[in-house]
C-alpha cells in the first residue's frame, strides 16, 4: 500500500511539474514574441522547437473553426491545464481503484472489488473521451493509430447519443452528455457498491 502511494505522490508531482512547464514555455514565447527578439537567435529557436508541438495543433484546430489562429498559445495553456486535470483524475482514478482492489481481496469482500473495478474503468474510459476530443480539435486524422484507437473505444457510447443529442450549431454536445453519464454511473458505484468503502487518493 506504501508503495502505490509514494508511486501515486511521485506521478501527481511529475504531472504538475509538467503543466507547469508547459505553461512556462508558452508564455516565455508570449513575452519573446511581445518584445520582438530576433527571430533566428538561438534562445527563439529553441523556445519555438519547444512549443510548436503544442501550439500548431491548436493553431489548425481554431482556424478549422474560423477563429483567429493567434489564440493558439492561450487555447494551448488551457487544453495543457485541462489535460493535466484530467491526467490526474485518471491517476486518482486508478489509484483507488488499485488500493480499493488489494482491501478488497484482503478482506474477501466481493461487491466492494466489483465496485472498484468498475469505478476505475469508468474513469479511465472518460479520460479515452477526453484525449479523443482534444485530438479532434487538433486535426489528428484517423490514420493515427492512437486516434483509431480512441475512436474505437470510444464510438459504442458517443455515436449512439449523436443520433439522440442534436448538435448545438457546429459543436457536436454528445461527448459531454457522456461525460455526465460516466459520471451518473459512478455516483451510482460509489453510493451502492462502494458505499461505506474509502476512496484514498483524490485528483
Amino acid at each position: 500500500m506504501q508503495i502505490i502511494h509514494r508511486i501515486y505522490t511521485f506521478l501527481n508531482w511529475l504531472i504538475i511539474s509538467g503543466i507547469l512547464i508547459v505553461v512556462a514555455l508558452i508564455v516565455l514565447r508570449l513575452i519573446h514574441n511581445a518584445v520582438d527578439m530576433n527571430y533566428f537567435s538561438w534562445a527563439s529557436r529553441n523556445i519555438r522547437r519547444l512549443t510548436d508541438p503544442l501550439i500548431n495543433p491548436m493553431r489548425r484546430g481554431l482556424m478549422g473553426f474560423g477563429v483567429d489562429p493567434k489564440y493558439a498559445p492561450l487555447v494551448a495553456i488551457l487544453v495543457a491545464i485541462l489535460l493535466g486535470w484530467f491526467t490526474l483524475q485518471l491517476l486518482s482514478s486508478v489509484a483507488n481503484t488499485l488500493v480499493g482492489v488489494l482491501l478488497a481481496s484482503g478482506a474477501g469482500a466481493f461487491v466492494p472489488l466489483v465496485g472498484y473495478l468498475l469505478y476505475g474503468a469508468l474513469g479511465i474510459y472518460s479520460l479515452l473521451i477526453f484525449i479523443r476530443i482534444i485530438f479532434s480539435w487538433g486535426m489528428v486524422g484517423f490514420q493515427n493509430r492512437l486516434m483509431k484507437f480512441l475512436v474505437i473505444v470510444t464510438d459504442p457510447l458517443l455515436l449512439p447519443l449523436r443520433r439522440i443529442v442534436p448538435p448545438l450549431g457546429m459543436f457536436d454536445i454528445s461527448p459531454i452528455v457522456g461525460f455526465i453519464i460516466i459520471w451518473l454511473f459512478q455516483s451510482a458505484i460509489a453510493g451502492t457498491l462502494l458505499r461505506g468503502q474509502p476512496l484514498l487518493f483524490i485528483g
